[in-house]
């Protein structure tokens, strides 16, 4: 059922999309633990029969997408294979969680114990292999057309990203349905993958960018002059109003009207202002989060990432924009190509000292503070790179791009703690069952939102698409 090219599962091939269809109307959405035993195993699929899919009370209000850029090791986080040969299984040791039969790496202590509140995704594959198409079909749900490569070039977006088609779609609309911080990412150009592509301009983020010197968030293009005072301010939205119904003084498309309109309406949105000034939270909040934490110094890679000391932070600010009222916020963990999850070298001192600390500290921070605040339930988070790591580790102690098979983290939003979903084999290398494709991630977020995955739009040419390229996976939820 499983066809081999090269040795290795292609998600794109026709039995593999079968198999996953099969997959999809079986018992297999259940959203197993990971201690669940073979008895228990036929048990399940005993009753499971030809029972409806998993129907969930309450659509979710918000979503926080957490993007890994670079691509974390799967086997040296939420995926270890402490039984794989040395050269697979790496220096970390692992740990137990409140899951029965759930191990993590020893470097994530304060997500192991909060396992019961998180599900993992195991098998989820693509095929790109290299940063720029990866990234596209990691946050788009759909590969890149064309062939695998690196962009040294501009190139529009086409399809849209998750937070963009929440935007548009989504029926509670909000001045701010899209948020993306702290930086727009970027290998050589920035990736097109961060704003509504063929849903068009409106669907694009709020772009909220970080100054590091001053630990600072705003949105630099929304912020007043100094000599534009409140009343100038006024006047000038005013004669916009009143030029904007006369073309013949004013030419402007609807889409031009309607941005303008947006960027007057954020301009005197105080809930924005004041969700992004981090002064207004408490300091043991802030420290919670983590906050200007430093590894030591390498002269590196991660080390030597732009905003790297805003990381916590960052979490925190999106947990204010929900609670702002945005209903999809993207943070970007890391900016650029080369000093990112990209742990080629040195991987174990990489995710030691500077990646995973911080990771742990502040996603954990996430889970527990929204709980505390009663937005867990309704607030899904995800947590997701391009791609994983090599099984292998390579001659300079790190491990390389690897699309075949890597690990997703899913909480809130009714997930179903401590679930596992998928696997991997005895090496990592490649889904053992029930493999995901990122459409299925993408159908999954329009799903929990109340959006049919189904949805129609329409790409440069008119042509029909439907929204995901793939199927909600429903039985993770209760």
């Amino acid at each position: 059922m499983k066809r081999q090219t090269n040795n290795h599962w292609d998600p794109c091939a026709p039995e593999a999309k079968a198999f996953q269809m099969l997959c999809r109307r079986g018992f297999v959405r259940l959203g197993l633990g990971a201690g669940l035993g073979f008895g228990n195993l036929l048990q399940a699929r005993a009753v499971a029969g030809n029972q409806p899919l998993a129907t969930v009370a309450k659509p979710i209000r918000a979503c926080i997408l957490i993007f890994q850029y670079g691509g974390p090791s799967h086997i040296d986080t939420f995926d270890p294979k402490p039984n794989a040969p040395a050269e697979i299984r790496g220096e970390f040791k692992t740990i137990a969680t409140p899951v029965p039969g759930l191990r993590v790496t020893e470097h994530v202590p304060n997500l192991a114990r909060l396992a019961n509140k998180f599900a993992l995704i195991r098998s989820v594959s693509h095929t790109a292999r290299l940063h720029d198409s990866a990234s596209i079909h990691a946050l788009t749900g759909r590969p890149l057309d064309g062939q695998d490569r690196e962009l040294f070039a501009p190139l529009p977006q086409v399809y849209p990203s998750m937070g963009s088609a929440v935007a548009r779609f989504h029926s509670n609309r909000r001045q701010v349905p899209f948020a993306a911080l702290p930086f727009t990412y970027q290998n050589v150009v920035p990736t097109p993958s961060q704003g509504g592509g063929i849903l068009g301009k409106n669907a694009d983020p709020l772009r909220i960018e970080v100054d590091v010197n001053d630990k600072r968030y705003a949105v630099e293009s929304l912020i007043p002059s100094a000599e534009l005072g409140a009343d100038r301010q006024k006047t000038r939205d005013g004669l916009f109003q009143a030029l904007s119904g006369k073309p013949s003084l004013i030419d402007k498309s609807d889409v031009q009207n309607a941005i303008y309109k947006k960027a007057y309406e954020l301009l005197a949105n105080a809930d924005i202002r004041q969700a992004l000034d981090l002064t207004k939270e408490p300091q043991s909040i802030r420290e919670r989060y983590g906050y200007d934490f430093e590894p030591k110094p390498a002269g590196s890679a991660a080390e030597l990432g732009h905003a790297r000391q805003m990381r916590g932070q960052n979490l925190l600010v999106a947990r204010r924009l929900i609670e702002a009222g945005v209903t999809f916020v993207q943070v970007n963990d890391f900016k650029q190509q080369g000093q990112n999850w990209d742990a080629h070298a040195d991987g174990f001192r990489q995710h030691r000292e500077a990646l995973l600390p911080m990771a742990d500290r502040s996603i954990s921070a996430l889970i527990e503070d929204l709980e505390e605040r009663g937005l867990l339930e309704s607030t899904l988070v995800m947590v997701t790179g391009e791609f994983g790591r090599t099984p292998r580790i390579n001659t300079t102690g790190g491990r390389d791009h690897w699309p075949d098979c890597y690990t997703v983290l899913m909480a809130g939003g009714g997930v179903r703690g401590g679930a596992v979903y998928g696997s991997s084999d005895r090496q990592g290398a490649y889904p053992a069952s029930f493999p995901v494709i990122p459409g299925d991630l993408a159908a999954t977020i329009y799903w929990r939102f109340g959006i049919d995955p189904a949805t129609e739009i329409h790409d440069q040419a008119g042509r029909p698409l439907r929204l995901a390229a793939g199927d909600p996976i429903e039985r993770l939820f209760s």
